[in-house]
């Protein structure tokens, strides 16, 4: 009989998952202290929030190898807390490019475009190793969810980079931080809605071998 406390056993994880897990971890730790470098030096609020979405990662990840032993409710509950950061996240991307608009400070366009390709070669790395858990449970699609929206902001970022060089506006830049403050709101609620689901169905299986135990 699997544990009351961590769920049943039935849906544990992939094998490989935790190997692709800590492969995540230290390329993103790297890049988050190496755009958020970039983003000081070159002014830019996409690079920024790039660089925060690099370190809320980290954190993700050391929060799924956690409780990557443990079953179904609790990493239900991990990506639920995953989720809700994703989302507190985007909701601070937007204030921040709101706040920034009053500054009128133009980003340095070459070192945005140069450290979103390093970023984008890095989330594309990661994204690869760890496409086959995409369809996992809750925990594991918020890892792949995470990933993905790296990628696509790392080629909004070198698009804002284009833009900036080009009319000379900050601009291209804060659309950027915009959007990518929306979809990390948009999978946060995604992640959010598949968590509850697997916390809902973990407690179920429990209740039900709770009531066979004691017939």
């Amino acid at each position: 009989m699997a544990c009351g406390c961590s769920g049943p056993a039935l849906k544990s994880p992939a094998p490989g998952f935790r190997r692709a897990l800590w492969i995540a971890l230290w390329v993103n730790l790297a890049m988050f202290f190496v755009e958020g470098a970039a983003s000081l030096q070159s002014g830019s609020v996409s690079l920024m929030a790039d660089a925060i979405d690099f370190f809320g990662d980290s954190a993700n990840y050391i929060l799924s190898l956690s409780v990557l032993s443990l079953g179904m409710l609790w990493r239900g509950r991990a990506a639920m807390v995953k989720g809700i950061t994703m989302t507190l996240f985007g909701i601070v991307v937007w204030a921040r490019a709101l706040w920034v608009i009053e500054q009128g400070v133009t980003p340095e366009p070459f070192t945005m475009g140069t450290i979103g390709l390093l970023a984008l070669i890095a989330n594309v790395s990661v994204a690869f190793v760890l496409f086959r858990f995409r369809d996992g449970d809750s925990d594991m699609r918020s890892v792949w969810l995470c990933t993905r929206n790296d990628a696509i902001g790392n080629l909004a970022v070198m698009a804002a980079a284009l833009g900036v060089f080009g009319t000379g506006s900050a601009w291209p830049d804060l659309s950027v931080a915009a959007i990518m403050g929306t979809l990390a709101i948009s999978a946060g609620i995604s992640v959010v809605r598949h968590a509850r689901m697997d916390i809902s169905e973990a407690k179920s299986l429990i209740s039900n071998e709770v009531k066979t135990v004691f017939r």
